[in-house]
């Protein structure tokens, strides 16, 4: 006897985008037609909702600014096998589905990852977008000694597994950063593959603030490294704070071979306890990393995946 396909949910979160809205439900309609369509609108000014209404497809209303607490409605609140998050802005290939959908389908991933990055005829992104993804894939990948290439793509695919269990904790559009790098930490299984971003149409316009979402991003990175990689994080504070204590208590040891006397005894004094607190935050990375691998082990058995 066959297994039943398996159902399928295209999620399209939405905030202002009634000039594209239509034609990416008409475009996934077409690559998936048995798939269910869910737009959240998040507090549009404009038809978004109304169009995406009239292409008779499910419009759910997210009142709580920020596409981080749209994309954790999405996963709290729709019901499939396996979820396809796109945003509403018709930047990203509905063609491309398939090959996204193919890992997961096949148990090779728990979330597959739309990467833009390797694709440089595409002329979507500004030198200072590019500029801002390259830092963050890097320091992610020094944080979780992963290999990623695009982190920020909205557009993935995702395992009922993944998406009930993930835990979302960002408001903004660092949320794209957080599924990776949760996923990362709970050892969920990504795969990238290659799409091409395409260019926002004549009219639309990105809600995005280069700056203020880069600065987000970074501060999240901080924040989630300090909670799931505290002996990393800790290690480093400790260990800047450690060679300035070893820099200036080379001046009285110096002294004190040359002379056979210390005159700069506060210099002496602030070395001391300079390595002294760099002991302290060694101690507190090594401590919590350990709370954090009995938390892991908890919240995986709790997973059952």
């Amino acid at each position: 006897m066959n297994a039943s396909p398996p159902q399928v949910a295209v999620l399209i979160p939405c905030y202002n985008e009634e000039i594209t809205i239509g034609k990416v439900i008409d475009d996934f309609r077409r690559e998936l037609p048995e798939a269910s369509i869910y737009v959240f609108d998040n507090n549009s000014t404009d038809r978004t909702a109304e169009i995406a209404a009239e292409k008779n497809v499910v419009v759910i209303k997210e009142k709580r600014q920020g596409k981080g607490f749209v994309i954790g409605s999405m996963f709290k609140k729709v019901e499939a096998d396996l979820f396809v998050m796109v945003d509403g802005d018709d930047t990203y290939p509905a063609e491309s589905v398939h090959k996204l959908m193919q890992p997961v389908l096949n148990e090779d991933a728990d979330m597959t990852v739309g990467a833009r990055l390797n694709k440089p005829k595409s002329k979507a992104f500004k030198p200072l977008n590019l500029f801002g993804n390259y830092l963050v894939v890097k320091l992610v990948n020094n944080i979780f000694d992963s290999n990623m290439t695009d982190i920020m793509s909205g557009y993935r695919v995702f395992n009922r597994s993944f998406v009930k269990n993930i835990p979302l904790i960002s408001k903004g559009f660092e949320v794209e950063t957080q599924l990776v790098i949760q996923s990362l930490y709970y050892d969920f299984k990504i795969q990238e593959v290659d799409i091409e971003l395409r260019e926002r149409p004549d009219g639309s316009f990105s809600k995005l603030n280069a700056v203020k979402d880069g600065i987000h991003v970074l501060l999240t990175i901080v924040n989630i490294a300090k909670a799931y990689r505290p002996l990393f994080f800790f290690g480093i504070i400790g260990g800047f704070i450690l060679l300035c204590g070893l820099i200036l208590g080379g001046i009285p040891i110096t002294e004190f071979f040359q002379t056979g006397m210390i005159t700069h005894f506060p210099t002496a004094i602030l070395a001391t306890g300079l390595v002294l607190v760099s002991m302290i935050f060694f101690a507190i990375g090594l401590i919590l990393d350990t709370i954090n691998y009995r938390i892991k082990e908890i919240t995986q058995i709790m997973m059952k995946r």
